[in-house]
């Protein structure tokens, strides 16, 4: 039996990762001949990705108004008093940001945390002399996380509007707000005029052009949590347009897409800057010095060429109202000469859909590239998730199950108002009031990194499902048995751990392993409380190499993963709860040679 089940372990195993294997050696074997066009969008183009001032701009679009937040100069920096700045680590400011909204914030192939954004703000710490640690999050949070200080700041291309600055305060402009409306080819959308009600229009959600599409145009949009998903959707043809930040447009169509940027407008509400705390205007005046530092000694410049090479619209120019206007190159005439070139050369030619799906679904290249950081990085972060907050969800489930049945409704009516309170919520929403509502006030303990308390929240979460699986099966079992075990002179404490309880959990072991493989997938959830490069799971590395490339293949290859882990799982559970009900082979009809011999004598 024991070789059997060794035997059927491995083939599990086997047949899992065999498509994971097969990938890697045919991206191996195909080398340089695997024909990906994919570049990485988290890297800087410079200056030959130049463009002018959008000649299609939106001529209903309102202007933005008088600036009234610039501030008219800035403190010199050797004024400024570092241990003042009300940091959550001294000498460190914490940053929030995303991972997937190349070129401006990203994560790069290397696994750092960079883009024009987050890059420029480097350079203003070392010009106050302090250090810098960014932490990947979702937009949607982000500005509430700062104005709780789980950040010191965001960074995320964060459009200065005047309702977001009633959450949170912001730094002086580094960068201006176009946003482009994206339609398919051929398609009937040629501006923003044309979007009407009924038109799919996706936005990401929180962002500006979200507020733009609700509020301005009086349109319901469709809603996606990161730029790639949504315009994944617009190339198969799951909605009609897609308005997005022009830096993160113009780099995510490639040639041969079946879209293009039909018409661009200036955001409504002002400039781009850093969001910071409300309550901490000294870490903004710091920073407004350091940003007009690295404007006066060419940082800027540099890093804006490098990055995001476009010409700046008339009347704007970064930092406070002192500033000169940064010396940069001539990116009109840059424009022109690439689009003369392009002219010149042959048109790519566009791709069928079933190309387009399998360039988009299966780059097997990507796979290749992206399988050594989902073993490194995303995997052992997935388990360490998975395994903590099963263990302790476990725990406190089986507790809940016994509270739940016991006589003393003390302890009943606790565990039940538990389990309907935390089955009722959202996981998101647990989440974040566990990491964000604990987390200062264990900031001492946790370093301020919510990482174990998202494994918390996920314990939390998973104990009160466990807890009725538990309460389900200890309640499955036949009266009899307790009574049983009464009528031998056990208590009934001593009847419920020894004789009730461990047959109602083998009972419940399938459902059991079910509630552990979807913990496995709700890893993903504490990307919502920002995490450390170091600290994502495979869904999150799989997504920031979706947004380095563009492509969806690397959010595949997580899924391969996925199914690697739960498949092995789901069969040996299976086979245990099998074993458990059959028992042992009856092996009584067979002798020993010992036990022959004697019965042949003694015959």
């Amino acid at each position: 039996m024991l070789r059997s089940f060794s035997v059927r372990v491995r083939t599990l195993f086997l047949v899992a990762l065999t498509a994971l294997l097969a990938m890697t050696l045919a991206a191996c074997g195909g080398g340089g001949d695997s024909g990906s066009s994919t570049t990485d969008l988290c890297a800087p183009p410079g200056v030959g990705a130049s463009s002018a001032v959008p000649t299609n701009l939106d001529s209903a679009a309102a202007q933005a108004g008088e600036d009234r937040y610039t501030t008219p100069t800035t403190k010199p920096l050797d004024q400024i008093d570092v241990t003042k700045l009300g940091l959550i680590t001294p000498g460190k400011i914490s940053v929030g940001t995303l991972s997937d909204a190349p070129p401006s914030i990203c994560v790069n192939s290397s696994g750092t945390f960079t883009g024009y954004d987050n890059e420029l703000l480097k350079a203003m710490a070392a010009k106050l002399g302090l250090q810098i640690e960014f932490s990947g999050t979702e937009f949607a949070g982000l500005l509430s996380q700062v104005a709780t200080r789980r950040f010191d700041v965001g960074s995320s291309s964060i459009t200065t509007t005047d309702e977001r600055r009633k959450t949170v305060g912001f730094t002086n402009g580094y960068d201006f707000g176009y946003f482009s409306l994206v339609a398919p080819t051929g398609s009937p959308i040629k501006g923003f005029a044309d979007l009407k009600a009924g038109t799919r229009i996706g936005v990401v959600q929180g962002t500006v052009q979200d507020d733009y599409v609700v509020n301005t145009l009086k349109l319901d949009p469709v809603k996606f949590p990161d730029y790639n998903t949504a315009y994944a959707n617009l190339k198969t043809g799951q909605i009609d347009a897609w308005v997005a930040p022009s830096q993160q447009a113009e780099g995510a169509i490639q040639a041969g897409d079946p879209a293009s940027i039909v018409q661009n407008t200036f955001s409504l509400n002002n400039f781009v800057g850093w969001a910071v705390a409300k309550d901490n205007p000294a870490l903004v005046d710091a920073l407004n010095s350091a940003l007009d530092a690295v404007i006066a000694d060419g940082t800027w410049a540099k890093l804006y060429a490098d990055w995001v090479p476009r010409e700046l619209p008339e009347g704007w120019k970064p930092g406070s109202k002192a500033t000169k206007l940064p010396e940069l190159p001539d990116f009109a005439a840059l424009a022109a000469e690439k689009q003369n070139g392009a002219e010149s050369a042959a048109p790519a030619a566009r791709k069928g859909t079933f190309e387009q799906l399998g360039d988009t679904f299966f780059d097997w290249e990507l796979y290749r590239k992206a399988i050594p950081d989902l073993f490194k990085t995303g995997l052992p972060n997935t388990l360490i998730l998975a395994l903590v907050s099963g263990v302790l969800g476990t725990v406190l489930g089986l507790a809940l199950a016994v509270a739940g049945i016991s006589r003393t409704r003390w302890l009943r009516w606790p565990a039940r108002i538990y389990t309907d309170i935390f089955r009722g919520l959202p996981a998101v929403v647990i989440i974040l009031i566990i990491g964000l509502g604990f987390g200062p006030v264990v900031g001492g303990l946790t370093n301020n990194n919510p990482y174990w308390l998202g494994a918390v929240a996920l314990a939390l979460l998973a104990a009160a499902y466990i807890g009725e699986i538990f309460r389900s099966g200890i309640q499955s079992v036949e009266p009899g048995q307790q009574e049983a075990a009464r009528a031998l002179g056990f208590s009934y404490r001593q009847s419920m751990s020894l004789v009730v309880i461990p047959q109602g959990i083998r009972r419940v072991l399938p459902a059991l392993m079910n509630q552990f493989i979807s913990l496995i997938k709700d890893s993903s959830l504490i990307y919502f409380l920002g995490l450390l490069a170091s600290q994502r799971e495979l869904f999150a590395v799989g997504r920031d190499l979706n947004a380095q490339t563009g492509n969806l293949s690397p959010l595949v290859a997580a899924g391969l993963f996925y199914l690697a882990l739960t498949i092995p799982l789901t069969h040996l559970v299976n086979y245990i709860d099998k074993r458990l009900r059959t028992g042992k082979k009856d092996t009584s009809g067979t002798l020993d040679p010992l036990d022959q011999a004697i019965v042949v004598e003694r015959g």
